[in-house]
């Protein structure tokens, strides 16, 4: 069964940290480019960040800029997304999904999506 998992997700103080995985099973991710996307409740889907099948390329919303990085490691057939410095509007559930296109956040294209992960930034 072809199926991405996000895990790390979880309760933070704003200022906190948290490491999200996006692990594949099923099918190599060596050949894919992967997305994370992020909900929050009431909102609309938002593209976060994206990393090409090589990692060569990245691309951040404006939002999370210089707070979050995103990388991968094809070995464990993973990627991972820092987050650094988080907010009370970074609360959302956070998704990874897989193309074989590029480097993108346009959902559409996407071909694989995992379940999402909670992330919640309180004090």
């Amino acid at each position: 069964q072809l199926q991405l998992v996000e895990s790390g997700g979880g309760l933070v103080q704003p200022g906190g940290s948290l490491r999200l995985s996006c692990a594949a099973s099923g099918f190599s991710l060596d050949y894919y480019a992967i997305g994370w996307f992020r909900q929050a409740p009431g909102k609309e889907r938002e593209g976060v960040s994206c990393i090409s099948s090589s990692g060569g390329r990245t691309n951040y919303a404006d939002s999370v800029k210089g707070r979050f990085t995103i990388s991968r490691d094809n070995a464990k057939n993973t990627v991972y997304l820092e987050m650094n410095s988080l907010k009370p509007e970074d609360t959302a559930i956070y998704y990874c999904a897989a193309t074989r296109i590029f480097c993108t956040v346009v959902g559409e294209v996407m071909d694989y999506w995992g379940k999402g992960t909670l992330v919640t930034v309180s004090s």
